[in-house]
């Protein structure tokens, strides 16, 4: 009782500082475009964390940039609830992007519901039983099935979570474990794929320098993606855990999949035809993936003459996700007909129950892209672009500080494509005259790739530990996870990586400063050192772990 007076009374302390500092930098009505504009997220990420409510947590910080912003603009009350409700809530529910995810979502969530009701998932879960023999298989076939998924990070959590939930149960997998082997498999994937969503969203803003071989070039130099990749392997293979994961892993292992909020999820439980068999996850599945890839490249105009890379360039993923997934439904419906595994009024009631399912995460994303609306329109963005600006005089640490503010601005807005689409442009800005050279000498110069892959990676990791991210609450559904388990229980792990992050940036821009090595050799030395750092940590930490076995075990957290 002490630790959770003590917690509230530490984020009370941290919310007044902060305001305090606000007040000395502008007054209230000069809100946008200072420090007052990270105040709204602030508020919801610090209450959701204390008080383990994200819908609440989520609105008070809507209801904060609202007050914030009608202040500013002398909207008075009336000004503060049209902010909020026509300009945020009603304007993102009404945004067509954001349609075609709801409906994306809500179909996966019925396709979902087929699966289980059709004995899929239960066929799955035996056949997965009597191949996958331990704890550690099962969350490394989690781990390569996210990897194989890497066209669109929504895609990779839904579907890994659907198909890997009867497996990772029956290993008694903790479902925030579950949950954070599916984030750390989505973004960090998207962002080294050539072929998805997120290079499409990269390529598109650099102006005067192919897109798509830019994009390539930071890849091994996109060092969260990498270490996070390396150290879920670890994770997966070794068992070993930490911080509140550890707490509900233990849990899992004496047959408490949840620690807190134990709700047994009736389509998991209770399939409604014991004659299902693997086929009818599979194929349904498969199905799934090719209508979507489908329908991106589509998007993108595949059909028109366009490349296959150059439709992913360009395609519109919630288009083409929607697009996709609603061909691969009707076509999934009339394979279940054609098996006689469902019957037409079994296909119709999962309509609403897969709608019911994904409620809660309905709810949670308006909430949020409603809370990025407000930080938005206090200008979050070129206030923070404005301070990364002004501190460019030291090229040698600017890898660091792209990093480090990429993790801030992703984490207080929650938008990945949003923070890159806001720090690229000042890279390119910094390294204008260096630029201007690459379309006769055809090299785009290291620093510019490091300080490129610097904001990409900062910008996923700032995403992967925001609870008011797109994609960490895609992955808590994909995992029917309770949203502040799954967040509070990744924290440590994403904050692991950053650490070791922040040292290769550091070494990056200090090699390139004083040596100015090759290309090659700068990213032998610069992955190589942060590689071994990683696993050097990540062993002390199984050193650790193995001398605190013989204490007492943890107590189970309600």
């Amino acid at each position: 009782m002490k630790k959770k007076y003590l917690s509230k009374g530490i984020f009370l302390f941290i919310i007044a500082a902060f305001i305090v500092c606000c007040f000395i930098q502008s007054p209230v009505s000069g809100a946008i475009g200072s420090l007052w504009s990270l105040l709204p997220p602030i508020v919801a990420i610090g209450l959701a964390l204390i008080t383990k409510e994200v819908y609440s947590s989520l609105f008070i910080g809507i209801l904060t940039g609202g007050v914030l912003y009608s202040i500013a603009t002398s909207g008075g009350f009336s000004g503060m609830f049209k902010t909020v409700v026509q300009q945020g809530i009603i304007a993102n529910i009404a945004d067509s992007y954001n349609v075609g995810i709801l409906m994306f979502l809500v179909i996966l969530g019925i396709i979902v519901v087929l699966m289980n009701k059709a004995g899929g998932s239960r066929a799955y879960g035996e056949w997965a039983a009597t191949h996958i023999k331990t704890r550690a298989g099962a969350s490394l076939a989690t781990f390569l099935l996210g990897f194989l998924i890497f066209v669109d990070d929504y895609f990779n959590c839904l579907t890994v979570g659907s198909v890997m939930r009867p497996v990772t149960d029956k290993h008694n997998v903790s479902r925030s474990k579950l949950a954070y082997l599916i984030d750390a498999t989505a973004a960090p994937v998207c962002i080294i794929a050539p072929i998805s969503s997120w290079a499409a969203a990269v390529s598109g803003t650099v102006d005067g320098v192919n897109g798509i071989q830019l994009f390539i070039k930071t890849i091994p130099y996109n060092l969260y993606a990498i270490l996070t990749l390396i150290m879920v392997l670890f994770i997966a293979l070794s068992g070993v855990d930490y911080g509140p994961m550890r707490v509900h892993e233990n849990n899992a292992k004496n047959g408490d999949l949840f620690t807190t909020r134990s709700t047994v999820y009736a389509e998991d439980a209770k399939p409604s035809h014991s004659k299902g068999k693997v086929i009818d996850l599979i194929i349904p599945v498969f199905i799934l993936i090719l209508f979507c890839v489908v329908g991106m490249i589509y998007t993108g105009g595949f059909f028109s003459g366009e490349s296959f890379i150059n439709s992913f360039a360009n395609c519109d993923a919630s288009f083409g996700l929607s697009v996709g997934s609603l061909g691969a439904l009707i076509i999934i419906i009339f394979y279940y007909l054609c098996r006689r595994v469902l019957t037409f009024t079994e296909c119709m009631d999962s309509i609403p129950a897969g709608f019911k399912q994904m409620v809660p995460a309905i709810l949670i994303l308006t909430f949020a892209w409603t809370l990025k609306t407000m930080t938005g329109l206090l200008e979050a963005g070129p206030f923070v672009s404005g301070i990364v600006e002004s501190a460019t005089a030291v090229k040698m640490l600017l890898p660091l500080l792209l990093f480090v503010v990429a993790i801030g601005l992703s984490f207080a807005t929650g938008t990945s494509w949003g923070t890159f689409g806001i720090l690229i442009p000042i890279v390119t800005s910094v390294f204008s005259k260096q630029l201007a050279d690459v379309s006769s000498t055809g090299q785009i110069p290291s620093m510019v790739i490091i300080c490129i892959s610097a904001c990409l990676a900062g910008a996923v990791c700032g995403d992967h530990c925001s609870p008011i991210s797109d994609t960490t609450i895609m992955a808590s559904t994909g995992a029917q996870c309770d949203h502040v388990n799954h967040v509070s229980t990744q924290l440590p792990y994403a904050f692991t990586v950053a650490g070791v992050c922040s040292v290769g940036y550091l070494l990056a821009g200090a090699i390139h400063h004083f040596f100015e090595p090759s290309n090659l050799v700068l990213n032998i030395m610069v992955t190589g050192s942060s590689v071994c750092l990683m696993l050097t940590i990540l062993f002390i930490i199984r050193q650790i772990n193995k001398k605190a076995s013989g204490t007492a075990p943890e107590q189970k957290k309600k």
